[in-house]
């Protein structure tokens, strides 16, 4: 019989977070009970129905079905730098500065691929988006610095604790998991500290689109253009199922990630690019987001409250967050004690240490849930006595 053994790479990959939270909550389903998921951050609201119908339809035509290319079609490189435009005032070329994407997962696994060498350092947020650490730096052999994020800096990462020799650096606003927030100033500062030092800047904004307060959330690419930004329509248009994002910045940044995913991929599926052209056009000529974004932010904004509001009167210090969907708080405990209890209590969470050691004692907890299951969550933890009150 064949012996199949993992390759060293794969073995030191650890698992990953959300596979183990859905094996625990499985089990407890299995002895029959409700669970309440506030663990990954898959939206449970619809797909805007005019994406959903230029999707339909583009599926039905010839054309649409046959292979893209890895970079994308051409309409919708064109609708993101259009996008980008009214957005964020920012030009780009959609020849040399536009790559469509599975989602943004992909392109940062894959920007590391086209620009990392073995042993070379990439800087990665801690806590932050597990690619950065994991697959990214561990498939490349390359070595990871984790530069921890603090709660007394607002969550944001000090690029004078980075070395300076590293070859890649992600950072990540609005923020997963803390929810943390930046501005126009700080964004130049980590771009000139990429500019000086050579380091090349990955800027994940994922979240750009999900901002409350009067927040708008800024692209590196105001700055200036020698960065690479990921976009995604999955939390934006909740569209997480059709794998779709795009990568934006300087042209020899997105041709090695163009080349990279063309020994990979064969790009998306054409009829999702063309929901996705629909998705972007929905935007007004000032930038203004349609009013189904404004409808859904509204939602995920009562929703923030009610839960931020509720952990605040179980005794938990909680900030308000003005972006993601996510609340993240220090929950008095080892991260993974809390988790259990809560589990024991039917309500998934995530641990912070899942998205790096230096997040011990935290817990990320979603949005995606109705206000009245919220409630019901806590009114469990109320009674399971979670919380200093």
């Amino acid at each position: 019989m064949v012996k199949y053994e993992q390759s060293e790479r794969l073995k030191k990959l650890p698992p990953y977070l959300f596979v183990r939270l859905e094996e625990l909550a499985a089990a407890k389903r299995k002895e029959g009970m409700d669970m309440i998921d506030f663990g990954i951050g898959d939206p449970d609201l619809q797909t805007p129905e005019k994406i959903v119908k230029t999707l339909q339809i583009a599926a039905g035509e010839n054309d649409n079905q046959k292979y893209s290319s890895s970079q994308g079609e051409k309409d919708l490189r064109v609708a993101v730098a259009r996008w980008y435009r009214k957005r964020f005032g920012v030009s780009v070329d959609p020849e040399t500065q536009v790559c469509i994407t599975l989602g943004s997962k992909e392109a940062i696994f894959n920007i590391s691929q086209a620009f990392v060498n073995p042993e070379e350092l990439i800087i990665a947020p801690s806590p932050g988006y597990p690619v950065y650490s994991g697959a990214s730096t561990i498939f490349n052999e390359a070595k990871c610095v984790s530069v921890p994020l603090r709660a007394d800096n607002d969550w944001l990462l000090d690029v004078e604790e980075c070395p300076r020799d590293a070859k890649m650096l992600f950072i990540n606003y609005p923020n997963n998991p803390t929810g943390a927030t930046c501005d126009l100033r700080y964004l130049k500062k980590v771009y000139d500290w990429c500019q000086n030092t050579n380091t090349i800047l990955c800027y994940d904004n994922a979240y750009s689109e999900m901002c409350f307060d009067d927040y708008h959330a800024p692209s590196i690419l105001q700055i200036g253009p020698d960065c690479i930004e990921f976009g995604s329509f999955s939390k934006t248009f909740n569209m997480t199922g059709f794998r779709l994002g795009y990568a934006v910045g300087h042209p020899e940044l997105i041709g090695g990630l163009k080349k990279c995913k063309g020994q990979i991929d064969s790009g998306a599926p054409i009829f999702i690019q063309k929901a996705g052209i629909t998705a972007l056009d929905m935007y007004n000529d000032d930038g203004v987001p349609p009013s189904a974004i404004r409808n859904n932010m509204n939602i995920y904004a009562e929703r923030r409250e009610t839960l931020v509001e509720g952990l605040r009167e179980l005794g938990f210090d909680v900030a308000m967050p003005k972006g993601t969907f996510y609340v993240w708080f220090n929950c008095g405990m080892p991260s993974d004690e809390f988790t259990m209890k809560m589990i024991d209590l039917g309500i998934i969470v995530t641990p912070g240490p899942g998205f790096g050691q230096s997040a011990e004692g935290y817990i990320r907890m979603t949005i995606t849930e109705p206000v009245e299951r919220i409630k019901e969550a806590l009114v469990r933890m109320k009674r399971g006595s979670i919380g200093h009150r």
